[in-house]
């Protein structure tokens, strides 16, 4: 077959790299395959070609002969049993070549290469409600979860003790079968060994050959201080046990904190509501309230208005990787109720005090008022 030069064609340079040169090959191979050209000679002329061009280009050593050699000079050290396609064993196998092309679309290449059965253990995940205390504060809890670890009787492989699995004889240890369909070859998962590679012909008695077997486990959970609501705590290596020996999965304890009485997190600042008196707003008064420390002192102002927010530096949350939080609180006037007539007496005497000037005893809802007029045009 005359051919002026591998790196011709292939379409590349002579100092393209062993990837690109791959990539040249996987390209013209689609384009000329004898399947998509069906009953034409001249492509499946220059399948061959690149066939051949491609199994030199892509080994090393060959390269670098056909490199110092020339063309011409690698093909006469071919014939005469040198490091030509002949005098390697001719060209590449088909099967060969397009097994390495499709390898990424199922999953691996032939050429004897075993899969590698064994898989990482599941994770696992347990949620559990915690109070806003031990989540700012921190605790240890215990849960229990279901876990699938390796058969204490057979150790895992899942053969009877004494005994072992043997090697698959329909796929050869590999899990996979290829079924060849011209030039192309499929592969396909082991029925016979459901592509584990072994056959167990003595199962054992405990796990039915599974090689597992699952348990209710308690655990011990430290839960740092900081956490919040949604956070996950992960326990390595407790989850589901590996198969062929893999490491185990990891176990995830995802908090929920549940709703506090008082306060209401927001981040590192915790909210809550101050009731106060009419009086004690009017004229200002010291409250003492909880904190999630213990208690503080609060000083109202005189002439608070309902809706005021009042903030206690430092006394919210301090966060798992730093920072420090407030405590805001907003202070709620609170209307008295269930009164007597003398008190209804009272009250009534004490508006008409302020009515005199009610503009400087109450100046929100006259400002409002204001606004309301100029909203439909009142003088």
């Amino acid at each position: 077959m005359a051919q002026r030069n591998y790196y011709d064609t292939l379409g590349v340079a002579k100092n393209t790299s062993g990837e690109d040169i791959k990539k040249a090959y996987r390209r013209l191979a689609m384009k000329f395959h004898p399947d998509r050209n069906p009953n034409n000679k001249e492509a499946e002329n220059k399948f061959k070609e690149i066939q051949e061009a491609y199994s030199v280009l892509s080994d090393d050593k060959k390269r670098s002969l056909y490199d110092q050699l020339g063309h011409e000079g690698f093909e006469n050290a071919a014939k005469g049993g040198g490091a030509g396609p002949g005098g390697f064993g001719g060209f590449t196998n088909v099967n060969d070549i397009f097994g390495d092309i499709f390898g990424d679309i199922f999953g691996g290449a032939r050429g004897g290469r075993r899969r590698e059965h064994a898989e990482r253990g599941v994770d696992l995940i347990t949620h559990v409600k915690i109070s806003l205390e031990d989540a700012v504060f921190g605790t240890t809890i215990t849960v229990k979860i279901p876990q699938t670890i390796n058969c204490g009787e057979c150790g895992g492989t899942g053969a009877r003790k004494g005994s072992k699995p043997i090697t698959c004889k329909n796929c050869g240890g590999n899990g996979e079968v290829y079924i060849q369909q011209g030039f192309f070859s499929i592969q396909q998962t082991c029925h016979a060994c459901h592509g584990s590679g072994q056959i167990i012909s003595d199962p054992c008695n405990k796990c039915h050959g599974r090689g597992q077997e699952q348990i209710q486990k308690t655990l011990s959970v430290k839960i740092p201080p900081g956490v919040d609501d949604g956070d996950r705590v992960r326990l390595t290596g407790e989850g589901n046990a590996g198969s062929r020996g893999a490491s185990a999965g990891d176990l995830y304890v995802e908090i929920a904190v549940l709703p506090h009485k008082i306060f209401k997190r927001e981040g590192l600042d915790l909210y809550c509501e101050v009731p106060v008196t009419y009086v004690d707003a009017a004229l200002g008064e010291e409250y003492e309230i909880p904190t999630l420390e213990g208690k503080v002192k609060l000083k109202i102002p005189e002439e608070t208005q309902s809706g005021k927010i009042l903030r206690l530096s430092g006394k919210g949350i301090k966060g798992m990787r730093g920072g420090q939080g407030h405590l805001f609180c907003k202070i709620v006037v609170e209307t008295p109720v269930n009164l007597s007539n003398e008190q209804k007496d009272l009250l009534r005497k004490f508006d008409e005090s302020l009515a005199k000037d009610r503009k400087k005893h109450s100046p929100i809802s006259r400002g409002w008022f204001d606004a309301v007029k100029d909203f439909f045009g009142m003088k």
